[in-house]
């Protein structure tokens, strides 16, 4: 197969050097959001493991409590111990009185326990400091905030498309993989990364999206590793694992005359889509009909 670019084996060391440094930087980098996903969502629960129920507290929230109790009973659940946890919660379910707040010691709880991470130097989390920052947490649980998740949404659609950009430019540079494989591996990335975010803003409005938002994330993990490891492999084992591995039956397989998978996928979708059309069409007519007029009438009483 004759190529217009320089493939990966190919490069210069020190420009292989560039991409496996990028690669190795953004990989543990990636390791490490999911971690930190695994302690702030992870424990919106109460349990140790991201679950359904995380993601339905962290954006639609538990609207069975208030936002301090949730936390107090989920991601800072081993921040006090139980008696402590219980006073506060105490508190809060007595009126979170501005008088109690000090009379019962609460103050004292919250500036031993809270204010080393939640203070005014702190940035994107209540300031405890303020007793009107802790008040407005003894509110009804509903989840992260419309303000909140505008933050969040530009900062994540600008500087996760920057990484996917650079790995998915090293990753052109395969020759292993196919051009049509190729465009989907580097196009997956963004239109995960669009569901995601959007998943957010659906499972805030109702909780059945979190199902979204746990595919979506598992889509862009799937596309990253893909990338990742194909051109890690390409750069400095592209003969032991191409050549002489496992590898070799891959491209044999591409090679092959037969039509690829993808090119199946296609037909059975175009085939499919032929047969879903009216279906299609009736879907749309109920969804402007009857659908649609009551999410109207829904957004002017929230309005």
């Amino acid at each position: 197969m004759t190529t217009k670019y320089t493939p990966l084996k190919d490069h210069d060391t020190p420009i292989k050097v560039l991409f496996t440094g990028y690669l190795c930087t953004v990989g543990i980098g990636y390791l490490f959001a999911l971690i930190q996903i695994l302690f702030t969502h992870g424990m919106a629960d109460g349990k140790f493991g991201l679950s359904v129920d995380d993601i339905v507290y962290s954006y639609y929230g538990n609207r069975s409590g208030t936002v301090l109790e949730q936390k107090l009973n989920g991601s800072m659940k081993d921040n006090a111990p139980e008696q402590e946890r219980f006073k506060i919660m105490e508190w809060v379910r007595d009126g979170a009185n501005s008088d109690d707040y000090k009379a019962d010691g609460i103050d004292k709880i919250i500036e031993s326990r809270c204010v080393m991470c939640h203070n005014k130097e702190a940035s994107g989390i209540p300031d405890f400091t303020q007793f009107e920052a802790l008040k407005a947490l003894t509110t009804e649980d509903t989840g992260a905030t419309f303000a909140s998740l505008t933050r969040v949404s530009h900062v994540h659609m600008f500087g996760i498309s920057f990484i996917f950009m650079f790995v998915g430019l090293i990753f052109s540079f395969a020759e292993t993989t196919t051009t049509q494989y190729k465009c989907i591996a580097i196009g997956m990335p963004y239109a995960f990364l669009v569901a995601d975010i959007l998943s957010w803003w659906l499972t805030k409005i109702h909780p059945m999206f979190a199902w979204l938002v746990i595919f979506a994330g598992m889509g862009m993990g799937v596309s990253f590793m893909f990338m990742w490891v194909t051109s890690i492999l390409e750069m400095w084992l592209f003969k032991p694992v191409f050549i002489d591995g496992l590898g070799s039956r891959y491209l044999q397989m591409r090679d092959s005359t037969d039509a690829s998978f993808a090119d199946r996928l296609w037909c059975y979708a175009k085939t499919l889509g032929k047969k879903i059309k009216p279906a299609a069409a009736f879907v749309t007519e109920q969804w402007l009909t009857r659908g649609w007029p009551v999410v109207k009438e829904w957004l002017k009483k929230i309005v």
